[in-house]
C-alpha cells in the first residue's frame, strides 16, 4: 500500500488527515501487543465524515496507521506539549496509557519509518500546498482529527465536541480562527473551544505561515459527536454524522470564499 493518497482540487482549501489510516505492515503488525492490534486511536472515519463536503478541496491522507508512526509529530520526536501526557512520534503507549507493543521499536526502526512513511506523508501534503498557494496567492490547510470524548489519561472531565487549534493564534490569520470558533460557537447543540487541549499538531504549526500566505488550523472532533459509540467497532452514526457535516461544509465554504484583502 502506498503511504499517502492524494486528491487534488482547485479551491484554496487542502483537507489533511494524518490519522485516518488503518493500514499496519505485517512486520509491525506483529511486533504489536493485542492492544495495539485493536488500534483504538485511529481517527475514526473521520475522511468519511468530510467526503464531499467541499468538492473543490484538495485532499492529503495518510494510510498508514499512527502506531506505525504518527504523521502529526515532529519528525525529530520533539513532544507537541512539554510537561503533559501525550504520545510520542511512534508511540509506546495508547490514549489510555497502555503498552502497545510486544517489541517496541529501536531507535534505527523508527529512523526507518520516518523515511518510509512520515516523509512521504509531508513530501506529498507540502507539494499540495505550494501548488494551491501557486494557483490561488495564499492557501488554508485545515487539518481534520477526531478523538474520544473522554480520556482521564490525556485530559480531565469531557472534551467540548469541537476544537479548534491555531498554535495560540500563530498558525494563521485571525480573521480565519474568528470565522471558524465563531460557526463553532454560534452552532447549536455544540459545545466548542479554541485552543484548549488542542492547540494544533506539529502540521498545524510547521506549515502555518500566514505572512508567507500558508495559514494552518487544525478541527479536532469528539468522536461522540458522529459515532454510535465511543468503542469497537466505532460505528459510523448517519443521522449524527449528517447534522454535524451541516456544520463542517459551512466552515469550509466561508474558508474557501475568504481572501486576504477580506
Amino acid at each position: 500500500m502506498t503511504p499517502v493518497s492524494v486528491h487534488q482540487g482547485d479551491s484554496p482549501i487542502v483537507l489533511g488527515f494524518p490519522h485516518a489510516g488503518t493500514y499496519v505492515p505485517d512486520e509491525i503488525a506483529s511486533q504489536l501487543n493485542a492492544t495495539g492490534r485493536a488500534l483504538a486511536d485511529t481517527d475514526w472515519h473521520i475522511d468519511t465524515l468530510y467526503d464531499g463536503l467541499l468538492p473543490g478541496a484538495t485532499t492529503v491522507r495518510a494510510n498508514f496507521h499512527r502506531y506505525v508512526i504518527d504523521a502529526n509529530r515532529n519528525p525529530k520526536g520533539v513532544s507537541l506539549y512539554p510537561g503533559q501526557n501525550t504520545t510520542t512520534l511512534v508511540p509506546t503507549t495508547d490514549f489510555d496509557g497502555s503498552d502497545i507493543w510486544e517489541t517496541p521499536p529501536s531507535d534505527d526502526e523508527i529512523k526507518r519509518r520516518v523515511t518510509t512513511y512520515h516523509a512521504p506523508y509531508h513530501a506529498a501534503l507540502q507539494a499540495e500546498l505550494e501548488r494551491v498557494k501557486s494557483r490561488h496567492g495564499h492557501v488554508i490547510l485545515y487539518d481534520c482529527h477526531s478523538i474520544r470524548s473522554q480520556i482521564p489519561h490525556l485530559f480531565a472531565g469531557t472534551l467540548p465536541n469541537l476544537n479548534v487549534g491555531t498554535f495560540l493564534g500563530r498558525s494563521c490569520r485571525a480573521d480565519i480562527e474568528r470565522a471558524v470558533h465563531d460557526a463553532c460557537q454560534t452552532a447549536p447543540d455544540y459545545s466548542a473551544v479554541l485552543n484548549g487541549r488542542f492547540q494544533g499538531g506539529w502540521t498545524t504549526r510547521h506549515y502555518g505561515q500566514p505572512d508567507e500566505g500558508f495559514h494552518a488550523i487544525q478541527m479536532e472532533i469528539s468522536q461522540s459527536a458522529y459515532l454510535s459509540e465511543e468503542a469497537a467497532p466505532w460505528s459510523y452514526d448517519k443521522d449524527k454524522a449528517e447534522r454535524l457535516r451541516g456544520l463542517l461544509q459551512t466552515i469550509l465554504s466561508s474558508l474557501a470564499d475568504w481572501r486576504p484583502n477580506s
